[in-house]
């Protein structure tokens, strides 16, 4: 051990000293050169780049949801409305927790807990900033109750908003339609840009046939926030020189509708009750004057708000409120399609005004047992055009038909508008089904596409595959009361710019006349229907008694099931909903017509005792014979 070696080297450590602090200096010198390099990028090279983006803070755009156009009937009277109330909204990019935000919402009965899905996907869809409405209208003691808890929610709050209001609720529901939340489908298939700030858009009817001309152009508030995002007062603002000029919101433009609110009231009383659908046509312009579908619904639950088991419990409903009979309805049309029938036997030569059939109650083809009963079992006697129009007579339309054969049914038929859309300015309508030879062989096989004669006997009473909606029917009888001028139906008679005032008119669509070899087999098949309700063996000579006015109609009866031939058709016995169906078709003035109507009633068994009264009155009401018209 060398004991002179010393305990403490000073040299070595004051050399060891002055290498750390030359390092330490360095690396602070270099760390000092990078904040001073950082700044001069931040506030020299970058300056430009984060001004923008600091005034980008500061400004905020809000989108100014369009005040929806308003719907009035064809007197002016408002039929959709705007009314103001506060609604539940919620910003996506606001809220921290959104599952909790939405369940705590839940438990205080803001909304429904099986929405909560709903709304999670619907907050995750659109833009962050966009405001998703949670409820459409708060009761005043919900605003009280969220006012006191508002703390506790960022990013949720109340806001005062336009809702849609039908003030004849579940009357006009099928023709106006109503409005319903933006959902995933809605906002996947329109603009969203034209869509900021709004929270409903039409869902049916007029509102969504039209939608376009009702929403109107969103517009674009610029505000300036906080560092928290809050808007600044007004009167503490900082001097903004450069704030974006504001976009104005443009409002959508006042609709006016063929329909005449009176007729539509009176039709959907007369329904009440009773599952059906009831449509009124003007011959000479295709304006819908009533468009009833019932049982109906009530729209204004859909404008403000409805749960999904709310929407379950009316999809699920037996009666099927939802479901627009009047456009969608497809029913075997019966006896109503004999008018247009007739029309085919006498142009083709298969009848003549001199021709006569002998009817025992039943009708059998050649070399066959098989009946094809009439509706009266004791049968009509010998019997001519005009009295089987009027009487209904069942077997003068089989033996014809036979000789017709089903393509000429068809033909004319979809001549009349039968088996078509008719083209109404509302989406959803039913082609209903006029069959033919061509048509068998492109839907069936084997020996199931072969066409039979029993089948042409039947869809000469509009049974069989044969069917039509209510909106085809009245379109049809309409071209009879016309004697073959043709018009597309419409719902919609004019729009208004709310800010110009200016009215556009539109005008009504002729569509191809039927124009027949010879013109008087208009006015034969027209005093036939003239004997059904004003004849002395008419089938509804009843409903047409007493009447000021000269009109048409026609009766029908169409099968839900098919009766054996060896049993009898007892209504009393069968249960309510496999009654027959009861139809009619009208017009009236017989000259000059100013109303066509058609309807159904289901299972209502009679089309003369049960549908024909509710005929007579929507023309009475019209023409002004009604208890309380006031045309």
């Amino acid at each position: 051990m060398d004991l002179l070696s010393p305990i403490k080297d000073h040299h070595s450590e004051r050399r060891l000293f002055i290498a750390r602090v030359a390092l330490a200096s360095t690396i602070g010198i270099l760390l000092l050169g990078g904040v001073v390099a950082r700044l001069v990028q931040l506030q020299v090279v970058d300056y430009e780049v984060f001004a923008e983006q600091s005034q980008g803070n500061r400004y905020r755009i809000e989108a100014v949801p369009p005040t929806r156009g308003l719907i009035f009937d064809r007197r002016g009277r408002v039929i959709a409305e705007n009314l103001p109330a506060y609604q539940l909204e919620l910003i996506p990019e606001q809220v921290e927790d959104l599952d909790d935000t939405l369940q705590r919402l839940a438990a205080m009965k803001l909304i429904a807990a099986e929405d909560i899905e709903n709304f999670k996907e619907l907050s995750r869809s659109g833009p962050g900033f966009k405001p998703v409405a949670l409820k459409l209208r708060l009761t005043d003691e919900e605003i009280a109750n969220f006012a006191l808890q508002r703390a506790r929610f960022p990013g949720v709050d109340f806001q005062p908003r336009l809702i849609r209001h039908y003030p004849h609720g579940e009357a006009t529901a099928h023709a106006v339609g109503y409005v319903g939340a933006l959902s995933k489908a809605d906002l996947e298939r329109l603009e969203q840009s034209e869509y900021a700030g709004t929270n409903q858009t039409g869902k049916t009817g007029v509102e969504s046939g039209y939608e376009a001309a009702l929403h109107g152009d969103v517009g674009y508030n610029n505000v300036v926030t906080n560092a928290l995002g809050r808007r600044v007062p007004a009167d503490s603002r900082d001097v903004v020189d450069a704030l974006p000029d504001n976009v104005t919101a443009a409002p959508g433009e006042d609709v006016y509708l063929s329909l005449d609110l009176d007729l539509q009231l009176l039709a959907t009383e007369a329904l009440r009750g009773q599952r059906g659908a009831l449509v009124a046509i003007d011959p000479g312009s295709g304006d819908v004057l009533a468009l009833v579908s019932a049982p109906s619904f009530d729209p204004n639950k859909f404008a403000v708000g409805m749960s999904t088991s709310e929407y379950s419990a009316l999809q699920n409903d037996l009666d099927q409120p939802l479901f627009n009979r009047a456009i969608r309805g497809a029913y075997p049309p019966g006896s109503t399609i004999k008018p247009m029938l007739s029309i085919a036997m006498l142009e083709t030569g298969a009848t003549n005004l001199q021709h006569t059939t002998m009817c025992i109650g039943y009708f059998s083809l050649p070399n066959s047992t098989h009946r094809y009963r009439d509706w009266k079992p004791e049968g009509h006697g010998e019997i001519d055009i005009v009295n089987a129009i009027a009487q209904s007579c069942d077997v003068y339309f089989y033996e014809l038909s036979v000789d017709l054969g089903i393509d000429n049914i068809h033909r004319y038929l979809d001549m009349f508008g039968l088996g078509h859309r008719s083209g109404i300015d509302i989406r959803g309508e039913h082609r209903g089904l006029v069959p033919s030879r061509e048509w068998k062989q492109n839907n069936f096989s084997g020996y199931d596409a072969r066409w039979y004669n029993g089948e042409t006997v039947i869809a000469s009473i509009g049974q069989g595959y044969m069917l039509a909606t209510p909106l085809q029917l009245a379109s049809a009888i309409a071209t009879v009361a016309t004697r073959g001028e043709r018009y597309r139906p419409r719902l919609v008679a004019a729009s208004q710019n709310t800010v110009t005032g200016e009215r556009t008119l539109y005008p009504p669509e002729r569509l191809d006349d039927i124009r027949l070899q010879d013109e008087s087999h208009w006015e034969t098949v027209i005093l036939g229907m003239h004997e059904v309700m004003q004849g002395a063996k008419g089938t509804a000579r009843a409903a047409g008694a007493n009447a000021e006015y000269q009109m048409a109609g026609k009766s029908g009866t169409a099968q839900v099931f098919s009766v054996a031939q060896e049993d009898e058709y007892d209504e009393d016995e069968i249960e309510f909903r496999l009654r027959d169906h009861a139809l009619f078709v009208a017009f009236a003035p017989l000259e000059n017509p100013r109303i066509a109507v058609a309807l159904i009633v289901e299972n209502g068994s009679s089309g003369s005792r049960v549908a024909a009264p509710i005929a007579r009155a929507i023309m009475d009401e019209y023409l002004g014979y009604g208890d309380d018209a006031g045309n």
